[in-house]
């Protein structure tokens, strides 16, 4: 099918992807059509398919880019030379980096149970290897004594599900502010990892 007058590629096909991203977290994979999409975008159904084979490309698109995009920036936050402090630099840049992009996170941790199992496998290697950053930092400390962790891999967890938990109610017009959220997440880290 030909692509409506004026559409471009580099311009057409970010537009679908956050088209699908926001539709998808504020209604779901399984509820959002193709269709929906499409009319989001301002396309005729069958343009889509000009830019992704099918609706479970766009949700492994969506996730993949998500979670290469959150490794990339951890790998260039800056890093103290002890673990407490990359500790520390990890709760803040994870509170931080999701809630700029609270719909990519939701749809990277709601919708995995929409995956093929091969995709499911695609994504959850670059989950692990993201939550194994956090779990490096852990036994490093573990290490040196300076964190009580009887196991590494289960508390990493727990730490990203703690801090994920902001999502659900952090807003910028609260009454506190990203740094002070920060700071008592922080707080409720360390004493968790029993320094």
């Amino acid at each position: 099918m030909a692509r409506t007058q004026g559409s471009h590629s580099d311009i057409t096909g970010p537009r679908i992807r956050a088209a699908a991203q926001e539709l998808f977290a504020r209604h779901g994979f399984a509820a959002v059509s193709m269709r929906q999409i499409a009319s989001h975008v301002g396309l005729q159904a069958g343009a889509l398919y000009n830019y992704t084979s099918d609706k479970q490309s766009l949700l492994v698109e969506l996730m993949q880019a998500h979670m290469e995009d959150l490794l990339t920036a951890w790998a260039a936050e800056p890093k103290p030379g002890d673990v407490m402090g990359c500790l520390e630099a990890f709760v803040r840049f994870h509170i931080r980096y999701n809630l700029q992009r609270s719909d990519a996170v939701f749809i990277a941790y709601m919708e995995l149970r929409n995956l093929t199992p091969d995709n499911f496998r695609q994504i959850e290697a670059h989950r692990r290897a993201y939550e194994d950053q956090l779990e490096g930092v852990l036994k490093d400390g573990v290490e040196q004594g300076v964190f009580d962790v009887p196991d590494t891999k289960i508390a990493a967890l727990a730490v990203i599900a703690m801090l994920n938990g902001v999502l659900t109610w952090y807003r910028d017009s609260g009454r506190l502010s990203l740094v002070e959220v920060e700071t008592i997440y922080w707080d409720m880290v360390r004493k968790a990892v029993g320094v």
